[in-house]
């Protein structure tokens, strides 16, 4: 097994990654959790796929689950379906001591954990991630959020898990739009700090490369994260560099009512701030080719879809990273290397246009 320490001011944790893990829930939980009382939140799909395994393995080591199974898809993750947790968490008497688990994507996790952090006040949580690019973001680091009308993770905190545990096995039967979505997110963790693992992608080139690769590849991407979120837990400075391309992906997401996927709308923003940075003199040149040509070893687009700029703005505008009249832009200085740029409201056509 291969296991990263989280080490913060306000708690610590590890993380846990390992072919098979999913068998083995009950006795890892049975490690942190000395009570019985679990509540499971999880959509459908990942229920048909993994629900009784992680039931059993509960029951196995005398815990008590109790299912809350949700619809699946980025709709869900909004204050109604919050609601629905909490309403599930009191009819089944979950106190503070006891303990929630999150078995899904970036939606069911980052939902889940708010339901946790604000639940009673605060609750502990499991993250147990089973789609790439929740095993190697959004299930590390404690942010949680849910979705407004207005975009994307407006009402959230930081509120981090016990443990994170990762099954690489789960990726397998994931569909190919959510098998790249992940990947968009693993190159992000290469061009923002690590030109060698880069480089190292780019010799994968079938899926069965790929699937033998995964357990370094989430244990790189990890570990990264791991050691951004230890300088900077609450996102006020390098931590910041993780919204590499998420500042259009955003826009895009919202723009087009979440029907493109989260990891499609990285890629774009990847490319598209690539593009621009280079053009305005911030990115060493010849930079977003080599971008280019790492996406397209994955089959992924990073085209721009034809859009109205002037509503994206306004979406960017929006976005979590503008701080006092300023866009905080993560931009490549060159390929393993990321800055933040302050940007003036006034400027932002320079780079959105």
């Amino acid at each position: 097994m291969k296991s990263i320490s989280v080490n913060l001011k306000s708690s610590k944790y590890d993380i846990d990654i390992e072919n098979g893990l999913l068998d083995d829930v009950g006795f890892e939980i049975r490690k942190i959790y000395k009570g019985t009382k679990i509540a499971v939140v999880t959509d459908e799909n990942v229920y048909k796929l993994y629900g009784k395994t992680v039931e059993k393995s509960l029951e196995k080591y005398s815990f008590k689950p109790h299912l809350v199974i949700l619809k699946p898809g980025e709709d869900s993750k909004s204050i109604d379906t919050l609601q629905n947790l909490y309403d599930n968490f009191l009819e089944f008497r979950l106190s503070r001591t006891d303990l929630i688990i999150a078995l899904g994507g970036g939606v069911i996790g980052d939902l889940t954990g708010f339901a946790a952090a604000t639940y009673l006040r605060g609750i502990d949580y499991v993250q147990i991630p089973t789609t790439l690019l929740a095993q190697i973001d959004s299930s590390i680091g404690g942010k949680v959020a849910v979705n407004l009308r207005q975009g994307k993770n407006l009402i959230g905190s930081f509120y981090q898990p016990k443990k994170v545990i990762i099954d690489p096995l789960a990726i397998k039967t994931l569909p190919d739009e959510q098998l790249k979505a992940g990947i968009s997110e693993v190159i992000k963790y290469a061009c923002i700090k690590d030109e060698q693992f880069f480089n190292y992608l780019m010799e994968i080139k079938t899926k069965k490369d790929l699937f033998n690769s995964l357990e370094h590849i989430i244990y790189t991407c990890c570990n990264i994260k791991k050691e951004i979120v230890e300088i900077d837990e609450k996102d006020n400075d390098i931590r910041m560099i993780l919204n590499f391309g998420h500042t259009l992906a955003h826009a895009l997401e919202k723009h087009f009512d979440y029907k493109i996927t989260h990891g499609q709308a990285v890629a774009i923003g990847m490319h598209y701030i690539t593009n621009k940075t280079e053009e305005l003199g911030y990115t060493k040149q010849g930079s977003k080719y080599e971008l280019e040509k790492l996406l397209e070893n994955f089959n992924i687009n990073y085209n721009l879809p034809n859009v109205d700029m002037e509503e994206i703005r306004e979406y960017v505008l929006l976005d979590k990273k503008n701080m006092s009249g300023n866009l905080n832009l993560v931009i490549l200085r060159k390929i393993g290397e990321a800055f933040i740029q302050s940007v003036p409201a006034e400027r932002i056509n320079l780079f959105f246009s």
